[in-house]
């Protein structure tokens, strides 16, 4: 009994010292694997800082053409589509016939309220009559015009219907837009296509208080574009603003001919020359700075050791450097070099 107690005793001790070993070793494994606690490395980049400087100022704005003239073509009538008669992309002509709603029941509509009508017509003129005999009474006479009346107006407005049952062009131009097909039913006030006029592209532009002060009515604009680099464009001022927008600038609207040698589509990113020149304070970064393209520009700004994207708008480029009218403040600093290895919010190591 004895010696069994002592050999139990033995083979707790060497389970326990094996599990005390397999602890220990698990122990040194998750050690190992534990993930190494790397320090936050800091990007090394170089810094220019934004300036304001007095420079001569050329009056040059950036827009975006939009069509001359731009219109819904909506259907007035209901009923199914029984005929459409152009296609996306198509040129019409103002007045022109597009689309055909069915007006097989307003017809049927119509014959019977002529019918009506008819009757009605002849029952007003025998009672008339007898009204000059004392057979009948004004009451019944003066029903009966009313009656007649009603039916007439509902003739008209039959015909009518069945008249705006052709979906005429509203002005002329291009096809932009298709939104029903034959056969689909639709109703008063349905959109069925949209016309852009492009025979003359307009751009919208905005002017400071001191820039608006030095163009007219009338002026001539030079416009440039990147899809025709070569090419200048000449626009004419047809609308000046009477007053600021909430941003305390006027709006410009200014007016071209669309070449058809040199075809412009609306959306097309324009700059407008107006050729005038003052002396003003603006403020500057070097061109490398930007991080994307002017239209849709960024910087990375220091802010406590640390890169913080923002986005700026830009105007005019003066040398190596380019203006910035909004986004950024005098004084603050701008990465210049290393952009590609940053993301926002990481630390960064200023190179003297």
């Amino acid at each position: 009994m004895r010696k069994k107690l002592i050999v139990t005793l033995v083979c707790i001790g060497i389970i326990g010292v094996i599990i005390f070993k397999l602890a220990s070793n698990k122990k040194k494994i998750d050690e190992k694997n534990q993930p190494v606690q790397v320090e936050n490395i800091q990007i090394p980049v170089t810094v220019a800082t934004a300036t304001q400087e007095i420079q001569q100022v050329g009056i040059v704005k950036t827009g975006t053409f939009t069509p001359f003239k731009e219109a819904k073509v909506l259907s007035v009538s209901s009923g199914n589509v029984q005929r459409l008669l152009f296609e996306l992309g198509d040129n019409v002509r103002k007045g022109q016939t597009l689309a055909v709603i069915d007006t097989r029941l307003l017809e049927l509509d119509l014959q019977k309220s002529e019918s009506n009508v008819s009757k009605l017509k002849r029952d007003l003129q025998t009672y008339t009559e007898l009204l000059q005999g004392n057979a009948t009474t004004r009451e019944k006479v003066d029903e009966i015009r009313q009656n007649y009346g009603d039916a007439l107006n509902l003739s008209r407005q039959l015909r009518r219907q069945i008249a705006d049952a052709s979906i005429k062009a509203p002005t002329s131009g291009i096809i932009g837009s298709k939104l029903v097909e034959e056969g689909m039913f639709v109703t008063s006030g349905t959109e069925i296509a949209s016309i852009v006029n492009l025979s003359q592209l307009k751009v919208q532009v905005y002017l400071t208080e001191t820039e608006v002060y030095q163009i007219a009515l009338g002026q001539k604009i030079k416009l440039t574009t990147d899809v025709y680099p070569d090419k200048i464009f000449i626009g004419k001022v047809t609308f000046i603003s009477p007053q600021t927008n909430q941003a305390y600038n006027y709006q410009v609207e200014i007016t071209a001919v669309n070449d058809e040698d040199t075809p412009l589509r609306s959306g097309t990113f324009v700059y407008a020359d107006f050729s005038k020149h003052t002396s003003q304070k603006i403020l500057l970064i070097p061109r490398e700075a930007l991080n994307s393209s002017i239209q849709d520009a960024s910087v990375y700004v220091v802010q406590n050791g640390k890169a913080v994207l923002r986005n700026i708008k830009v105007g005019g480029e003066y040398g190596s450097n380019i203006q910035v009218t909004e986004g950024l403040k005098p004084d603050e600093q701008v990465i210049t070099s290393g952009q590609i290895n940053l993301k926002d919010g990481a630390l960064i190591n200023v190179s003297k």
